[in-house]
């Protein structure tokens, strides 16, 4: 492959990330029953509905796990599997495929969590009482995670540790779908 198509193959699946990251966005917005009419959560229903609404009427939610989205985001990555296997020549086995798929998707989940948290602290210490939809959003996302932790490691004055925890929580988990699914070091090698 050239040059260009290297660059072209780069793109698409960069493009192909950041939905995958908006669809798993969704999921966890609905999953942490996020506010649905703030404007950040319905930019991203907008964005996801073309393919999210289809599948909806097929794949019906159980109870705050929306089936759908994440139906919709195992096909993308699904579908960049096979186009990158066959770019190079191959057909990838349906095992493979599926496997991975779940754990870019597990992949996807622990770094939007992990971003989020990172919002959240510095929106703590630079706006506390933010009422920006976003900031709103971000402590509604976070929120389900951290209260359990909270009620094990209360905070100390003025310093909450908890979010030291629930990284190093992240951190596991994403070592432990690195290490049972070497898969995701490739991809991640190609899905950034």
């Amino acid at each position: 492959m050239g040059a260009m198509g290297n660059i072209g193959l780069q793109l698409v699946t960069i493009l192909l990330q950041l939905f995958v990251y908006i669809l798993m966005l969704r999921f966890l917005l609905q999953l942490s029953r996020a506010d649905f009419y703030n404007p950040v959560t319905q930019s991203v229903v907008k964005a996801t509905n073309p393919l999210v609404a289809p599948l909806q009427g097929i794949l019906r939610p159980l109870g705050r796990f929306d089936i759908a989205t994440l139906a919709a985001a195992f096909i993308v990555v699904s579908l960049v599997l096979v186009a990158i296997g066959a770019l190079f020549g191959g057909m990838l086995p349906i095992g493979f495929i599926a496997l991975t798929a779940l754990g870019t998707m597990l992949d996807s989940i622990i770094n939007i969590y992990f971003f989020a948290l990172i919002a959240m602290i510095i929106l703590s210490w630079v706006a506390p009482q933010a009422n920006h939809p976003g900031a709103i959003l971000v402590h509604q996302l976070v929120d389900p995670i951290m209260k359990p932790v909270r009620k094990v490691i209360p905070s100390i004055g003025m310093l909450d540790l908890s979010p030291i925890f629930v990284f190093i929580a992240l951190n596991l988990i994403g070592s432990l779908i690195s290490q049972t699914l070497p898969t995701i070091g490739m991809l991640r090698s190609v899905f950034g």
